[in-house]
């Protein structure tokens, strides 16, 4: 039994003529890449960047910077390796600053990608961060038109910008190619077309360096794009992204038309640490150790701090003396953002600045043999502030799963009483902020605390396991479902309908997902929620976007596929019969295609039929014969699916 209705099936070599189809095209998302061919090259190649990733970017506005007179020795060594190369008879193009987590590698490139725009050295910047809200800023799909689209905006460098928006007006599908595709037509063949032109040198006063920062916080690309889920053999990890990244990085830099330098900095990663050993000399290697004294800087830093606080709370000359920032100078063992986490907590209520350095000293390390040992007792020291530690790690767990969700959003599912999200988090504020960026998103200032929360070596009694974890944000995400809403009411209607919106995305992210003992303990729930009217707020939501968007049509094949996943070959349990029936019933009502009871009852036997692609959107063509979205999905592109039809 086919797995979805197709009027093309094994077809070749067809064409479709006279298909009218009745679509609005919006996106369920943000950082979804437009396809609409009205587009002009540049509204394209803006669309496939990540604006949040340039350096100066207003995402960025937060970013660590190195403090004033700290970290100088090695920025002046990177700033002369980029203005004036290295020694060698061969000079290498690639520079990898890397060293332990917290040592301070996003700052020290934040404040290298500033100071090379002052001198007009930068060409483009890209800042990788896993905690961006930002999706596009853990993918590798966005670092080349991200790269591209800032040699368009230089001065020196348009007419290598202008060349690639005539490539993409060409061929707009550049943009689902591999790296390597991606970079040979729209930076290499550009550069290598305006070096052939005759006349003086063509790179006569253009910038030197191009910096990517965070490499190793790129993650795989099936995190980032559930229209397109790795399967099998298929899946790549992190790793093979990283490599894929460094391997384009040295094609570009082995291309005589190439005419930058690259620094780039990450964790030394194993598969990254192995990909520079086998590059060998072709590449120069910076890491970040006691050779650039950190203890003098931390102890600048600290000392720098301290005065700021005095001067405004109006303390002492003498507080903190000499051996407390000598203390604190030894915890951090080179660790920057140990000191950046202490002032913030410092600083940070509920009280004075005394009392809290005072908790920071009086914090012990439970292993003195991990290097992270006293960063470890500083967030423990931090989460014990909380009037309930144990729940708000619960939600710290939970703020890190949802991370792409807007903070109102986060807070409304989560709260059980009006005002619980302060009094879990408001004394939490120097490891997690709320960005404002076209909306408001929780942040932490830094991926050393989600490792702390993942290893329960280093958290003890702060872990949480994952099957826990899960569950209490299905508990939360249940509730919701039995409760129609957040247990806080929200009255104005558009905010309402916006969580509502949200909130339906969730199925996407496996929160129905459960083992077979773990759904019979949900199916009560199940049973007891009002499915209809579910349905009905579903396309309800739908319709005020004027539009069935792709990503809605997989939601409710996720609802079905969850609701089944546990159901008897002979007999559907009652929670699939609760949902299945309003679900039928729901899509019958909007002309969608659903399966017949043939298709049901095949299923039962033989759970590796996928019954639910049965299930989708339909129009008319001129004929009269039904024409489904997974039609059109496999016929739109030679090159793949086009995910920009979006049916009503």
């Amino acid at each position: 039994m086919p797995s979805s209705v197709s009027h093309f099936e094994n077809a070749q070599n067809f064409k479709v003529e006279k298909l009218q189809i009745n679509t609005n095209v919006s996106y369920a998302h943000s950082d979804c890449p437009s396809r609409s061919p009205s587009k002009s090259p540049l509204e394209c190649l803006v669309d496939n960047m990540a604006t949040g990733a340039v350096h100066d970017s207003a995402e960025r506005c937060d970013a660590p910077k190195c403090h004033p007179e700290t970290r100088i020795a090695v920025q002046e060594e990177i700033l002369s390796w980029i203005s004036h190369g290295d020694a060698d008879v061969q000079p290498k193009k690639i520079l990898w600053v890397t060293g332990p987590a917290g040592t301070g590698k996003t700052a020290i490139l934040g404040s290298i990608a500033d100071d090379c725009q002052d001198m007009g050295l930068l060409a483009a910047s890209f800042f990788f961060s896993s905690s961006s809200v930002s999706t596009n800023r853990r993918s590798k799909r966005y670092l080349i038109p991200t790269i591209a689209y800032q040699l368009l905006q230089n001065r020196e460098t348009a007419l290598v910008g202008q060349q690639a928006l005539s490539f993409i007006e060409r061929n707009p599908a550049i943009f689902e190619k591999r790296l390597k595709e991606q970079l040979e037509e729209l930076i290499l063949k550009p550069l290598r077309t305006l070096k052939r032109q005759p006349g003086t040198d063509p790179y006569q006063g253009w910038p030197k360096v191009v910096v990517i920062d965070g490499l190793d916080e790129c993650e795989a690309e099936q995190y980032h794009d559930p229209l397109r889920p790795a399967s099998g053999s298929a899946r790549r990890s992190k790793e093979d992204d990283h490599a894929e990244i460094l391997s384009v990085l040295v094609q570009a830099t082995e291309d005589p038309a190439f005419p930058f330098r690259i620094v780039v900095a990450s964790r030394p990663e194993r598969a990254i640490r192995q990909f520079f050993n086998e590059l060998g000399s072709a590449a120069q290697e910076l890491f970040l150790d006691e050779k650039y004294d950190p203890d003098a800087d931390i102890t600048l830093f600290f000392t720098s701090k301290f005065a700021e606080i005095r001067r405004r709370y109006k303390l002492p000359q003498h507080w903190p003396n000499e051996r407390v920032i000598g203390i604190l100078v030894e915890n951090a063992s080179g660790q920057f953002i140990y000191a950046a986490t202490v002032m913030r907590f410092i600083e940070s209520p509920p009280h004075p600045p005394q009392i809290q350095l005072e908790c920071v000293l009086r914090s012990r390390a439970v292993d003195g043999t991990s290097p992270f040992a006293p960063l470890d007792s500083l967030y423990r020291c931090i989460l014990q502030t909380s009037p309930n530690p144990p729940l708000s790690a619960q939600w710290l767990y939970a703020i890190d799963h949802l991370r792409s969700a807007q903070a109102d959003f986060v807070q409304q599912f989560l709260e059980s009483t009006p005002g619980e999200a302060e009094y879990l988090l408001g004394s939490l504020s120097s490891i997690l902020t709320v960005v404002i960026n076209f909306g408001s998103w929780y942040t932490f200032y830094h991926k050393s605390f989600v490792d702390f929360l993942e290893d329960r070596s280093r958290s003890t009694t702060f872990y949480i396991d994952r099957e826990s974890r899960k569950a209490f944000c299905q508990r939360r995400y249940l509730r919701v479902l039995k409760n129609k809403g957040p247990m806080t009411p929200i009255k104005d209607p558009l905010e309402s309908e916006a969580f509502l919106r949200q909130y339906t995305r969730l199925g996407k992210t496996g929160f129905l997902c459960a083992s077979a003992s773990q759904f019979t303990l949900i199916e009560r729930e199940l049973v007891l929620c009002d499915a209809a009217w579910w349905l009905q707020t579903f396309f309800d939501t739908s319709e005020s976007r004027k539009s069935t968007s792709y990503w809605d049509f997989l939601h409710i094949q996720d609802l079905f596929e969850h609701v089944h996943a546990w159901c008897h070959w002979y007999k559907c349990r009652p929670a699939c019969k609760h949902w299945r029936r309003h679900i039928l019933k729901a899509c019958v009502a909007q002309r969608w295609l659903v399966p017949g009871k043939a298709e049901l009852i095949w299923n039962r036997f033989d759970h590796r039929v996928d019954w639910t692609g049965t299930l989708c959107p339909i129009v008319e063509s001129e004929s009269g014969s039904p024409v489904s979205y997974s039609t059109l999905h496999s016929a739109s592109s030679a090159d793949g699916p086009s995910r920009g039809i979006l049916l009503k």
